[in-house]
């Protein structure tokens, strides 16, 4: 009996340790992040990016809107145009290392300027990576062209007037993005909410971003 009953006791110090494992084991391969991610964290870049139109060609230094509407309404009520870049490292839920800003400058229902400055990027508060990359033809001079990325963020900034708000930019590349995505920014500045963003033309050097993967963070 004394045998038995010490070969149930080695038993289930075994069982426990197998679930003990298991479990750390599953805690690993969800890795950081939340929402189920497994992703690594990632040091990252974002711009809102310049094409030029006779050679294909991405820089930095472009400039992109969103607008504002009545509530009910669909008639623009306003218009944000902003310019930035800056970096961030992907690993929501921790304190990130956030950098970066552009300037600002809203319009009327008109159309008329009523403002404008600088804002700082203050906070990380998502990012989310999606698939999709450049077209062959597309040159990349915003970054290194293999580490591109699709993808959205989203971030708290503080505008230079006092007011503050948050800053969407969202990535849409042209090969394999899925058809969620948008391409540009969307914003809040204190209560107004610039919600629809200003949709990319063709033919004009306006509203494109992207996102690039700069090295891994430990």
């Amino acid at each position: 009996m004394k045998r038995q009953r010490l070969a149930f006791i080695v038993l289930g110090l075994v069982l426990a340790l197998l679930v003990a494992v298991s479990g750390a084991a599953g805690s690993a391969q969800k890795g950081p992040g939340t929402h189920g991610k497994a992703q690594p964290n990632m040091d990252m870049r974002w711009d809102i990016v310049s094409l030029n139109l006779a050679t294909s060609t991405l820089t930095r230094g472009g400039h992109a809107s969103a607008y504002a509407t009545a509530s009910g309404g669909t008639a623009h009520t306003g218009k944000i145009t902003l310019t930035g870049g800056g970096t961030f490292t992907s690993n929501p839920g921790k304190p990130q290392n956030v950098t970066g800003g552009g300037t600002w400058q809203t319009f009327d229902a008109a159309g008329a300027p009523n403002g404008n400055g600088t804002y700082d990027v203050t906070g990380f508060v998502d990012f989310d990576v999606a698939p999709g990359s450049l077209p062959a033809s597309i040159t990349d001079n915003s970054g290194n062209k293999a580490d591109v990325r699709s993808g959205l963020a989203v971030f708290e900034i503080a505008y230079s007037d006092g007011s503050d708000g948050t800053l969407t930019v969202s990535c849409d590349l042209p090969v394999g993005s899925p058809p969620t995505l948008f391409e540009g920014i969307t914003a809040t500045k204190g209560y107004v909410d610039y919600w629809e963003r200003e949709p990319v033309q063709a033919n004009v050097d306006a509203n494109r971003t992207n996102f690039h993967t700069l090295h891994s963070s430990h």
